[in-house]
């Protein structure tokens, strides 16, 4: 079954005026091409289905498929089509909302208070960003974002992987979870840093998990040299003009 695609287009040009060779110009086509297009002498290219798809914010299944002249037509526009497609939402806890959202994590309105973005390296589906702070999670550092997904059942997460884990006495903590057959109550928190000593939690005491998925950090910092650093960097340079010195000393006298 031929597509309806070449009608239409004439359809949507006309409605906005416009020439066949203006309008091939805009798709950067000629416009005999676009001619064959509207007179269903041939079928228009994924590509140029795109471009008037969204120039007339009109969805491609309809641009197909839907005749646009027939009376009372109602085609969907793609913002109608987008709020159909699965979509992804990451909510951002900076470190000066950590506090507050101790109180707010299962309140609906404070969570809509929250900054959202969305990134192309993860699919569609909720998640939640936290700022971190602090270096037991070293060579994260400290102001790092950490992206994660929710974990419903404690049961879900496996041995050793790195968790967003809220809790109510030690707040948003960024760790590994560690889970032991002989106290099945409790879970081990652990960090990255062998400077942190490990510690437990009480599964009642746990009111969120989110599993990492990714992790935002700042461009690393140029190590500033030190003065004592500086002086003997300068030393190690003196000392090899002196050398250059006494070497070009000696062939002169040669």
């Amino acid at each position: 079954m031929a597509s309806l695609a070449g009608k239409n287009i004439r359809i949507l040009r006309q409605q906005k005026g416009l020439t066949q060779q203006a309008f091939a110009d805009r798709l950067g086509i000629k416009r005999s091409l676009l001619g064959a297009y509207e007179e269903q002498r041939a079928e228009p290219r994924l590509d140029v289905l795109q471009k008037i798809s969204e120039w007339f914010g009109v969805a491609l299944e309809d641009l197909l498929w839907q005749d646009l002249s027939a009376p009372g037509v109602r085609f969907r526009r793609l913002k109608e089509q987008a709020q159909q497609m699965p979509r992804q939402r990451i909510e951002f806890v900076p470190q000066k909302a950590a506090a507050g959202y101790l109180q707010g994590y299962s309140d609906e309105e404070f969570i809509e208070e929250l900054n959202t973005f969305t990134l192309p390296m993860l699919g569609a589906g909720h998640y939640r960003a936290f700022e971190i702070s602090g270096d037991s999670m070293l060579p994260v550092e400290s102001g790092s974002v950490v992206v994660g997904h929710r974990v419903e059942r404690l049961e879900d997460v496996k041995n050793q992987q790195p968790c967003i884990v809220v809790t109510r006495q030690e707040g948003i903590v960024y760790k590994r979870i560690q889970k032991s057959n002989r106290q099945p109550q409790k879970i081990t928190l652990v960090s990255d840093n062998p400077a942190y000593p490990p510690y437990s939690v009480a599964k009642e005491d746990i009111l969120e998990i989110w599993q990492a998925d990714l992790i935002i950090s700042r461009p690393a910092q140029k190590p500033r040299i030190g003065v004592e650093q500086l002086a003997e960097v300068v030393q190690q340079l003196q000392s090899r003009i002196d050398k250059l010195q006494r070497s070009s000393s000696v062939s002169r006298r040669g």
